[in-house]
Order: C-alpha cells, then structure tokens, then sequence
C-alpha cells in the first residue's frame, strides 16, 4: 500500500519562507491535484516529494518511511515534467526503455514492460518513430510511458498539459483519466495552475496560496462548500461573485440586505454578534437567475453581455456601483449592454464570508 504524508513541512530560502506547516495524508489509489496560482509553492513542494527540494523543515512518509534524507533514486517515484525531454536520436521504444536498460533489466522484462505501457497509451503502432514525426500529445504520453515501465510507488506531474494547446489539452487531459481509472491501485500527484484541469482529474485537490493549504478536499466541496474567499474566487470559472451585505438577523437562518436593496434569508448560522457587521454574500454566476420580483437578491446594470448560444454571460455592476460581478444564465437571453435587469438565486446557493474572509460555514 502506497501512501504519502506530509507533517508540518516547511521550505525555506535563507530567511524567504516559501511553504509553511504543510500536512497532508494521501492514501493509496488517489490521484491528488496541487492546485494555486503562480508562485503559490505547488512544483516546490512535488519537487520536495521526488528528492528534488530539500526539505527545510517537518517530515516525508512514503508507506510509512521517513524519505526525507533519501536519495531520489530510491524513493520509488516516476516524475513527468513540463517539458517532455524526450532523446530525439532514439525510437520511442529506446526511449521508454532506457531506464530499464540503465537498471540493466533483462530483454525480455523490458520488451514486455514497454509493449504493455504502449498498448495502455495506444502507442503501439508508434514504437519505431522518433519523436520529431510525433504530436504534442503523443510525446507527452510517451513521456507518461516512460514513467509507466519502471512501476514507481508514486507517479509526480509536473503541469505536464501546459505546453499543449487548447485541443491536445483537453485530449491529453482524458487521456490521463482514462490512465488513472486502468491503474486504481497507482498514486498520483499532479500539479496544475489550471482549475478545470483539477476539477476534472483529482480525488482530492489542495488549493495552496502564499506557501499556506488554503483547503484540501474533493473537488465538489471545494466548488460548493469553499473555507474562504480565494478558494471560493479561485474554484469555478467564471469566479464566484462577492457581493458586501450587512447582517440583519441571525440564528440557523442568516438575513444580509445590500447596499442596492437586495436581500436574502441564507441558510448558514451565525451569531448575535454578527448583527450590524459587514460581510461578503458569495454567489456563483451560474447560480443568478433574472427576476422581475421586488425579491431581488442584486439590482444591477449590464455593462457586456457574451452571447455564446449555450450560456449567455452578464457582466455587471450593483447599482450601488460594486465592479466585476457576472451572471451566467443557460441558453439565449436578448439583454442588451446598459440594460438595468434584477437578479436572485436559490437561498441554498448562497455562501456567507466574515471580514476576514473565512466562510461562516467553517466557525
């Protein structure tokens, strides 16, 4: 059984502190998204797992093993990175078998190993070509391949679409989906600045900012249940709105009014403390409907609409001059740029956040 654990792991530069008190328990069969936007720490710390990073502080489990000390070589791990750094004088057959040939396999082990890792990516009938006369794609799998032959504990990726354009993305992207659902028992950790590409992919996804585990959850909790508002802004495309509102009422059942003269009864608890206190009302493009009711949740103007035929998207102000906020309504709507339009949503849709940015969810 292969499994990671990362107990209050720390990185540091001299006195840049880059990730701080990471703990994290991967289980076995989990494929595990880092997830975050640049500079956020998520190819340091999968560095740190393969050996590449010295860990500055904390510890490394794999299957219960400290590793921090532990050569690469020996921590029983397969890396893809970005680039596909493929030998472009050998045959993708050389290619996926120069590891085993450098651990001096026998023939016969390393002819079934890569004959079977090609048949898995369907790169049979590409064995005998040089990686100039592949795609994009096909060299990233020949890359997974190469990974693939020497039955690491635990496969790393590196963003290994990002190089990819926007087909070849989201075919590759299935690709590897498809690859994780014929091996269940591999664990896998790839990191990725792209949301959709964690959504789509992970068991599980830790969203990390500023060298901090913001959230680590299943990708629908994170969507629906998000602890904060970078995790509630960075999850969902487009982001979620955040809109002030002011505490009217507490108890089981939240009243917040806005600036505009919306209102809504939010189903999360607060306190009698929060009367009176300015918070962040969240609610998702996706989950804004248009309204002619005086029981509106935003007034607002349109200032752009994208008429995309499946969805058309609203970008909006509140009419008490909040920039930035966008509704995401399905089908075709015939709502012009400058029009004043009242939007609402579902009481269950709604998510509350305290001036600090926390989710009222999470007290």
């Amino acid at each position: 059984m292969t499994s990671l654990s990362l107990k209050d792991v720390c990185k540091s530069y001299g006195e840049i502190e880059v990730l701080r008190d990471i703990n994290l328990e991967i289980e076995q069969g989990e494929l595990i998204v880092f997830v975050g936007p640049s500079g956020c720490g998520k190819s340091t710390l999968l560095r740190m797992i393969a050996g590449l990073e010295k860990i500055t502080g904390g510890t490394l489990e794999i299957d219960d093993v400290v590793v921090n000390d532990v050569p690469p070589a020996q921590r029983g791990i397969a890396m893809v990175f970005q680039s596909y750094a493929l030998y472009p004088h050998m045959t993708v057959y050389d290619n996926m078998a120069f590891a085993l040939k450098l651990a001096r396999k026998s023939k016969e082990e390393i002819d079934e190993a890569v004959k079977n890792a090609a048949e898995t990516l369907q790169l049979t009938e590409y064995l005998d070509r040089l990686p100039k006369a592949l795609s994009g794609g096909q060299r990233q799998r020949v890359a997974i391949g190469r990974s693939i032959v020497r039955d690491p504990k635990v496969f790393l990726f590196d963003e290994p679409l990002s190089n990819l354009d926007a087909a070849l993305r989201v075919a590759t992207r299935i690709e590897i989906a498809q690859l994780k659902e014929s091996m269940p028992e591999s664990t896998m950790v790839y990191v990725t600045h792209d949301q959709v590409e964690a959504m789509t992919l992970a068991s599980r996804i830790v969203v990390l900012h500023g060298g901090n585990v913001e959230q680590f959850g299943a990708p629908l909790d994170l969507y629906e249940r998000p602890a904060n508002t970078f995790v509630a802004q960075f999850i969902g495309s487009p982001a979620m709105n955040l809109i002030e509102a002011k505490v009217t009422a507490t108890g089981d059942t939240t009243s917040v009014k806005m600036a505009d003269g919306g209102h809504a009864d939010v189903p999360i608890a607060s306190v009698d403390g929060d009367v009176g206190g300015t918070f962040k009302l969240g609610v998702r493009p996706e989950d804004l409907t248009v309204t002619e009711s005086d029981d509106y949740l935003v007034s607002a103007h349109v200032d752009m609409v994208e008429a995309l035929g499946e969805t058309t998207v609203l970008y909006f102000r509140s009419q008490n001059g909040e920039p930035g906020l966008v509704a995401k309504l399905p089908g075709i709507h015939r709502i012009a740029k400058g029009t004043n339009i009242r939007l609402n949503s579902v009481p269950e849709k709604l998510h509350l956040f305290d001036g600090d940015g926390r989710s009222l969810l999470y007290r």
